[in-house]
């Protein structure tokens, strides 16, 4: 959320062209990647709930933080900046994805492989909270750690890329177009 805002999405689209494009050039378990139904089914239920964990969330972020309710509502306002298709097609094709290619795919299985599972695992959670501290915005951070630890723990215990990747897009598109946590002003 750093920069202009009104380029927001452009920033988010290239860096995820440029990070699951990393990750496809660099990385074994991305360009192994080949999700069948069961990923498919288990992404949808993994999704549903994070979903659901955000719906409780949400409540607690809004009175816990003193700036909760006014970050929540920054973070749902970037959905008006451009049409809600766009965002599908960039959330569903390029976002999500990429997120999931890079954080888990390139980093934890790295992490992983060199320092141990958990350790691994702790450190790209972490990295991925962190690198949501320029936005200024304690919410989206708790929140990043919150998601990150969700899906870093699935695959720190076997749950395929695949999966996460359709989990990270269904979870991406549903609390942010489909059904967000609360009222989104038009």
């Amino acid at each position: 959320m750093g920069g202009p805002r009104h380029r927001f999405w452009d920033r988010m689209t290239l860096t995820g062209f440029l990070l699951g494009g990393w990750a496809l050039a660099t990385s074994p378990p991305t360009r192994r990647l080949r999700p069948g139904w069961r990923e498919v089914v288990v992404g949808f239920l993994t999704a549903g709930l994070l979903y659901g964990l955000f719906r409780l969330g949400d409540g607690l972020a809004s009175r816990l933080l003193a700036r909760g309710n006014e970050e929540i509502a920054a973070i749902y306002a970037l959905g008006r900046l451009r049409p809600r298709w766009e965002l599908a097609l960039r959330i569903g094709g390029v976002i999500g994805p990429s997120e999931e290619l890079f954080w888990r795919g390139q980093v934890q299985s790295a992490l992983m492989e060199r320092l141990g599972r958990v350790p691994g695992t702790v450190l790209t959670i972490l990295a991925y909270a962190l690198v949501h501290l320029p936005s200024r915005n304690r919410t989206l951070v708790l929140a990043a750690a919150a998601a990150g630890t969700f899906w870093g723990v699935l695959y720190a215990v076997g749950v395929p890329l695949g999966a996460l990747v359709v989990s990270h897009v269904a979870w991406d598109l549903w609390i942010f177009l489909v059904a967000p946590t609360r009222e989104v002003e038009p």
